[in-house]
């Protein structure tokens, strides 16, 4: 099984402002839904709860503390592992987000799957640092938008070496 963490994330590591994505950008929810299509997604309660619902075509992975939760459609683990150990039927699984989550995953990653965000956007949930050195780029797909924002990012894969 391969652990793919897949993010959007602005210069600065922000990922997020109160529960939500803090930029507007339909390309890359498509990015995000043609990669995850078909696999596991393991994100924490506060994400689930920010997406609202099970995506369709993937099988949610809720990592919470809660011992009473339970989501009608998803899958509930209580640790990282736990979540992960419910994927073993999948060749490649998704973390994705938020920032604990991501923390405890990028350590077991193979792939990133990065919208980088050519800009510095105020947040308050980061995206882990991490040595760019251990992670060799692979592909870069330079992307810009003008509506609902103007926005310039890039869709990067990157392997750990």
């Amino acid at each position: 099984m391969s652990i793919s963490l897949i993010v959007a994330m602005a210069q600065n590591r922000t990922i997020g402002v109160n529960n939500t994505l803090p930029w507007r950008c339909s390309e890359d929810l498509k990015h995000f839904k043609a990669l995850t299509m078909g696999h596991h997604m393991i994100m924490g309660r506060k994400t689930f709860d920010s997406i609202g619902k099970p995506l369709p075509g993937r099988t949610t992975v809720i990592v919470t503390r809660n011992d009473a939760l339970q989501v009608e459609g998803c899958l509930v683990a209580h640790s990282l592992p736990e979540a992960i150990k419910l994927c073993a039927n999948d060749a490649e699984v998704f973390i994705v987000g938020g920032a604990e989550i991501y923390a405890q995953a990028l350590p077991l990653a193979d792939t990133l799957y990065i919208t980088e965000i050519r800009q510095d956007v105020e947040g308050d949930a980061h995206f882990p640092e991490f040595d760019r050195h251990a992670w060799q780029e692979v592909t870069r797909e330079v992307r810009s938008q003008t509506e609902p924002q103007p926005l310039q990012y890039d869709f990067v894969t990157y392997r750990r070496r």
